[in-house]
C-alpha cells in the first residue's frame, strides 16, 4: 500500500473532476437555456417548467439513485484490478433500467392529480403535465445513460462522460429552440417541444456513450462481450447501497417538490422569482454534482485498492476545490443578484415585483450555495464507502423536518414568502453541519468496514 501526498491526490482530483464538472455544467447551461426559452413565452410558462422538471425528476430519482451506485462500485472494482466485474454491473444497470419503465409510465397517471391537489390554476396544470410526461416516457434513456456515465467515471476515463454529455446538451439546446418556437421547418410545440428536444438528445447521447463503450480497446480489457448475463450477487450490491442512495435521492426530492409547489401558493409572481433563483441554483449544484462524482469514484478507488490511508487527502482536495469554487459563485449571486434576475426579464408588467422577491432570494442562495459544496463532497466521500444508509437516514430526517416546518409557515401561519424561504436555507447550512461530523467522527472510518465493505464486491 502506498501513502500519496496532498498534491498528488489534488492533481488526481482535478484532473478526474473537471470534464465531469464541464459535463455537468453543460447540463445546467442546458436546463437553463430551457428556462429561458419559457421566460420568453410567460411567468406561467417559466414557473410549469419548473415544477413539471423538478416533479419528472421525483419520479426518476429512485432509480437514478440506484442505478448510479454503479460509479462507487465500478471504482471499487477498478481500483481491485477486476476488470470484467466493471462490464458486468453496467449489465446489472441496464436490466434496472429496463424493469423500471413501465413503474415510471404507472406513476404519470396521479401526477396530474397532485398538480391540482397543491391548488395549482387549470391552465398551469395543463402545462405542468404535458412537460413532465413527455420527459418520463424518455425516461428509460435517462437511467440507461446513468449506467454507462457511472462507468466511465468509475473507471477514471471522465473525458468520455464530458464528450458525450456536452455534444447531448449542444443537441439539446437547437432542438429544444426549433421546437418551443417552431424554427427551421418544425411546428412550434412551446413547453411540449422543450420537452421533446430533452427526451430525443438524451437518447443520441446514450447512443454515442455505447459507441465508446464497444471500443475494442475497452471491449476487450472489461470483457463485454462476456458480460450480457444476470448476475444476482451484483443486483444484490445494487439494492444493498444503491438503494438508500436512490430512496434518499427520491425522499429528498420529494420534499423539494412539495416545498416547491406549496411556495407557488403565494402567487404565479412568487412561483416566477422562485423559479429564476433556482436557475441559478442550478448552475453552481449541477455543476459541484461533477465534484461529488469525482469524489466518490476516487474515494472508492483507494478503498478498492486497500489504500484507504489516502482518504483523508480526498477529502482535504475535494473541500479545497469545492469551497473555492462556491465562495466564488456566492459573492457572484449576492453582488450581482439585479443583473443575474434580469436575464429572465420578460416585458411583463409583473416583472418588477417578481424582480424585487428574487433579488432578496439571491441574497439567500449565496448563503446556502457554500453549504451546498459542504454537502456533496462529503457525500461523495461517504458513498465511496459504502456509508449510505446513515446518509439515507441523515438528509431525509433534516429535509422532512424542513417540509413540516414549511406546512406551518405556507398553510397554517400563512407566513411571507422569506420566513419559508430562509427556513430552506438554514436546513442546508444545517445539513452540512451534520454531514462534517460524519465525515471526521463517523463509523464508516473503521478499517474493518472499509476492508468489509471491499471483499462483499468482490
Amino acid at each position: 500500500m502506498s501513502e500519496r501526498g496532498f498534491r498528488a491526490i489534488f492533481k488526481e482530483l482535478s484532473v478526474l473532476a473537471l470534464p465531469i464538472v464541464i459535463s455537468q455544467g453543460a447540463y445546467a447551461f442546458m436546463i437553463f437555456t430551457d428556462r429561458y426559452f419559457m421566460a420568453q413565452i410567460s411567468a406561467q410558462h417559466i414557473s410549469a417548467s419548473m415544477s413539471g422538471g423538478v416533479t419528472s425528476f421525483v419520479t426518476l430519482s429512485l432509480f437514478l439513485g440506484i442505478i448510479s451506485y454503479a460509479n462507487a462500485m465500478v471504482a471499487q472494482l477498478s481500483g481491485a484490478g477486476r476488470h470484467s466485474q466493471c462490464s458486468k454491473v453496467v449489465t446489472q444497470g441496464l436490466v434496472l433500467s429496463v424493469a423500471a419503465f413501465p413503474i415510471l409510465l404507472l406513476l404519470t397517471f396521479p401526477v396530474t392529480e397532485l398538480f391540482r391537489w397543491v391548488g395549482h390554476a387549470e391552465e398551469l396544470v395543463a402545462l405542468e403535465s404535458a412537460y413532465y410526461n413527455v420527459l418520463i416516457y424518455g425516461g428509460v434513456f435517462s437511467l440507461a445513460k446513468a449506467a454507462l456515465s457511472s462507468f466511465f467515471s468509475g473507471i477514471g476515463r471522465s473525458w468520455v462522460v464530458m464528450v458525450c454529455d456536452v455534444t447531448g446538451v449542444l443537441i439539446n439546446i437547437a432542438l429544444s429552440y426549433a421546437l418551443v418556437f417552431g424554427h427551421w421547418g418544425f411546428p412550434a410545440m412551446g413547453i411540449t417541444g422543450a420537452a421533446l428536444g430533452t427526451v430525443i438528445a438524451t437518447a443520441i447521447t446514450l447512443i454515442l456513450f455505447l459507441c465508446f463503450y464497444f471500443r475494442p480497446a475497452i471491449a476487450e480489457l472489461y470483457g463485454v462481450a462476456q458480460s450480457w448475463m444476470i448476475d444476482m450477487g451484483i443486483l444484490r450490491k445494487f439494492v444493498r447501497y444503491g438503494f438508500p442512495s436512490g430512496l434518499e435521492s427520491f425522499m429528498n426530492v420529494v420534499t423539494f417538490n412539495l416545498f416547491m409547489l406549496m411556495f407557488q401558493n403565494y402567487g404565479t409572481r412568487e412561483g416566477a422569482a422562485m423559479a429564476i433563483v433556482f436557475n441559478w441554483d442550478l448552475m453552481s449544484f449541477i455543476s459541484m454534482i461533477g465534484l461529488h462524482i469525482a469524489v466518490m469514484s476516487l474515494a472508492g478507488r483507494y478503498i478498492g485498492s486497500g489504500e484507504s490511508q489516502n482518504l483523508n487527502r480526498v477529502i482535504a482536495a475535494g473541500f479545497s476545490i469545492a469551497l473555492t469554487v462556491t465562495a466564488i459563485f456566492a459573492i457572484t449571486f449576492a453582488t450581482l443578484a439585479a443583473s443575474l434576475v434580469g436575464v429572465f426579464d420578460t416585458g411583463s408588467k409583473d416583472f418588477e415585483q417578481i424582480s424585487v422577491l428574487a433579488e432578496a432570494m439571491m441574497l439567500g442562495l449565496a448563503c446556502y450555495v457554500i453549504a451546498d459544496g459542504i454537502n456533496l463532497v462529503a457525500s461523495g466521500v461517504l458513498r465511496g464507502a459504502g456509508d449510505t444508509r446513515w446518509l439515507m437516514f441523515a438528509s431525509v430526517s433534516v429535509h422532512w423536518a424542513m417540509l413540516v416546518a414549511q406546512v406551518f409557515i405556507i398553510k397554517i401561519w400563512q407566513l411571507g414568502p422569506m420566513v419559508s424561504w430562509w427556513t430552506f436555507v438554514a436546513m442546508l447550512v444545517c445539513l452540512a453541519g451534520l454531514y462534517l461530523s460524519r465525515l471526521r467522527w463517523g463509523a464508516w472510518r473503521s478499517p474493518d468496514r472499509l476492508a468489509k465493505l471491499v471483499s462483499e464486491h468482490h
